[in-house]
């Protein structure tokens, strides 16, 4: 199975977005450079990722979920909003356009140990996680080629979503080349709602 855990940005949150969008993505490709260099992110798949699964065991399933459940119960709910954006691995040679969140100190101390909880679920269940350290970001655009981004980030820069609680981890499928293009196409597992009650001492 092809696992992530992420947190999802509600509807109104995902609908500004694209709509912010709409209206600049026909522009994306520089002049000489092919549009399909450019493969955007469908809005239905928009999120936040916290830990990445590319080869989980069927038998760990149940198991990974009785962690998440617990690393999840052990969390506050925060509130955040989709703002900025940048490239990686930079904006000269850019091949990845994401979107940032808005965090204070608290909310991303807070996300930060839903990550940490959610890739010790995982690596407790028996389950490697790939990837580098987390940083909150939602991919917006995949580029086939490296690209100078600069003034896509400037764009950025003036987004500020509405605002919208994180009060839950969601457990996705990934099925490569069953979506629409040959997209991946994501099936939610689960949820798993963010339960700390408020004065609780935190967990690490």
């Amino acid at each position: 199975m092809r696992l992530f855990v992420a947190v999802r940005p509600p509807e109104p949150a995902i609908e500004e977005l694209d709509a912010f969008l709409s209206v600049r993505r026909e522009a994306a490709a520089p002049r000489g450079t092919s549009r399909s260099a450019w493969r955007w992110t469908p809005p239905e798949a928009w999120h936040v990722t916290l830990a990445f699964c590319e080869h989980a065991p069927e038998r760990a399933y149940d198991e990974l979920v009785g962690r998440l459940g617990r690393a999840a119960s052990r969390r506050t709910p925060f509130e955040t909003a989709i703002v900025g954006g940048g490239a990686f691995p930079n904006v000269g040679r850019a091949r990845v356009l994401w979107a940032g969140l808005s965090l204070d100190e608290a909310s991303r101390e807070e996300l930060g140990r839903l990550a940490t909880g959610a890739r010790a679920a995982a690596v407790k269940s028996g389950i490697a996680v790939d990837g580098a350290r987390f940083r909150a970001h939602v991919t917006l655009a995949r580029l086939g080629q490296p690209q100078e981004l600069s003034n896509w980030v400037r764009l950025l820069d003036a987004y500020r979503g509405p605002a919208f609680a994180v009060d839950r981890l969601e457990l996705v499928e990934s099925h490569l080349g069953e979506g629409p293009r040959g997209r991946p196409r994501y099936e939610v597992l689960d949820e798993f709602p963010l339960g700390r009650a408020a004065g609780q001492p935190a967990t690490p």
